[in-house]
């Protein structure tokens, strides 16, 4: 107890300790809502000058990996601090026990960018190939983040960059490649402060040769069509969505929403909308699709489908009405093809690893609706009135290869829904968000994503304009979307060109190095 008191007060007298921390801290500022873009650049110099790329090799990699790892407790512990909300209000959890949890979380996320740092320093042979093996081990240290344990790859640093000048190059090198532009730019604004200008000169080099490249093989243009529709937000209270003696409650309020206004071309409703069990829901969704296709359009909604024949419960999309335009009758069969099973599961959320072991112990492992089956990774687009929709549930438009897996040159739109209302009036939703329209940037289709309590809206990636409806309100949006025809580069061959370029800095890095010991 005593040596470990000797070295929390050796750390409390670190300054770099504190600066890693800060500039953790900060970097949340660079995110929804406040979308301050250049401060991860900040950020990122303040954390290498921590970690001094002067001091290299394998007596320094130690220091390196916990500035690293202080950084990240910085950056996520503030940055995620909305999974608490979850935690502590629905997770049943006591106060010091879900504190405990958060640690353990921002902790384990810590770990990425302390291995970046370690790994970078541990290989590095001073400034001139730390540079490189930095954006190589940040490439590595980010890819196992968003796989290992299913992976969580939110706050990516690109993400930063959804409102900023950056983002111009989201359809050419996707979020990824834009996260190791940030690095880059970090790492040249430190040498900056060393009075290096060669470095920061060759960054803004290689940057304006993208945007030059980007600026002549661009062919993403609006179609002469356009195509209206209609957000329906039922702002359910959380603890009431699951509550069998409200199923009929909040099917009502949705049709009744919808009602008015059946002149849309497509009507989409939240995840999980019909709260009822599909097989259960047969003649509340045969009525729907009447009443759609009466109205020649097409309504897309969220349902959970229990299969009792397999015992599979499937987080689902469904469509109601015309399949295709002018059809005179609606289309939905119970199994019918033209539906989409979500892949990705949120775990404890919807799935609970060791379940036997967890469930027992608190609420926040038996929450409802926590044993979902997962889809498979590659499915059709929605069909609806005529218009191919790529479709995501909530947690997976954060995996960008699982969206640019599923689209296809005619995707008309990225729809995507969720239910936000986890994580009550703090940035959680509005990150979600940011994250959605940085997909709809990379494969340059216009955006629809509607909530049961929000942020619901319609953002188009060409003119970067965005319909917003109010959070915690019960309201509609209809929204007249432009469509959008060609490919972007990102999704024909995702982050392909951006693991080259990483290659290439590893191949830089260790061939500095090995210069070194020869000249040695």
């Amino acid at each position: 107890m005593k040596k470990l008191l000797t070295r929390l007060t050796v750390l409390a007298k670190d300054k770099k300790a504190w600066l890693a921390l800060v500039a953790g801290l900060i970097l949340t500022f660079g995110y929804a809502p406040f979308e301050i873009w250049p401060i991860v650049f900040i950020s990122l110099a303040a954390i290498i000058f921590c970690i001094n790329p002067n001091n290299t090799g394998k007596a320094h990699a130690k220091s390196a990996a916990k500035y690293g790892f202080i950084f990240g407790l910085g950056w996520f512990g503030a940055g995620i601090s909305w999974v608490h909300v979850s935690i502590a209000t629905f997770g049943g959890m006591p106060l010091i026990a879900s504190l405990s949890l958060m640690a353990l979380l921002c902790s384990y996320l810590a770990l990425f960018p302390a291995l970046a740092f370690w790994a970078t320093t541990r290989f590095a042979s001073g400034p001139k190939s730390f540079g490189a093996l930095l954006i190589a081990c940040f490439a590595i240290s980010e890819y196992l983040r968003g796989t290992v344990l299913t992976g969580f790859p939110w706050l990516s640093f690109g993400y930063t960059q959804t409102d900023g000048p950056l983002r111009l190059l989201a359809p050419y090198i996707g979020e990824f490649g834009l996260t190791l532009t940030c690095v880059a730019i970090g790492f040249a604004l430190y040498r900056l402060t060393q009075k290096d200008f060669k470095t920061p000169a060759l960054t803004a080099s290689a940057i304006a040769l993208i945007f030059t490249g980007a600026n002549t093989t661009g062919s993403i243009h609006y179609t002469d069509k356009n195509m209206s529709v209609l957000l329906v937000q039922g702002n359910i209270q959380q603890h009431l969505r699951f509550e069998p003696s409200e199923f009929w409650t909040t099917m009502s309020k949705y049709q009744d929403m919808t009602r008015p206004h059946w002149d849309a071309d497509l009507i989409v409703w939240p995840e999980a909308a019909v709260p009822e069990i599909e097989m259960l829901a047969d003649s509340y969704l045969a009525n729907l699709d009447s009443a759609a296709s009466f109205n020649k359009t097409a309504l897309v909604t969220g349902i959970v489908d229990y299969q009792r024949d397999t015992k599979n419960i499937f987080n689902t999309l469904i469509v109601v009405g015309n399949k295709e335009r002018g059809d005179e009758h609606g289309h939905y069969r119970y199994l019918d093809k033209n539906r989409y099973q979500k892949h990705q599961l949120l775990p404890i959320g919807e799935f609970v690893p060791f379940q036997e072991f967890l469930r027992p112990i608190a609420p926040l492992f038996d929450l409802p609706m926590s044993s979902f089956t997962r889809g498979d990774k590659v499915q059709n687009n929605l069909r609806a009135n005529g218009y191919n929709l790529l479709p995501a549930i909530c947690y997976e438009i954060v995996f960008a290869d699982l969206v640019r897996g599923n689209y296809k040159s005619d995707s008309d739109l990225l729809f995507t829904v969720s239910n936000d209302a986890w994580f009550g009036d703090s940035i959680g939703p509005l990150q979600h968000m940011q994250i959605a329209r940085m997909r709809a940037l990379e494969l340059q289709r216009p955006l629809v994503r509607v909530t049961n309590n929000g942020v619901s809206a319609v953002y188009d990636p060409i003119s970067h304009a965005q319909q917003t409806m109010p959070q915690f309100e019960a309201t509609i949006l209809k929204a007249n979307i432009k469509l959008i025809k060609g490919d972007s580069v990102y999704s024909q061959y995702g982050n392909m060109f951006v693991w080259g370029f990483v290659f290439l800095m590893g191949v830089v890095g260790f061939g500095v190095k090995l210069k070194n010991k020869i000249n040695i």
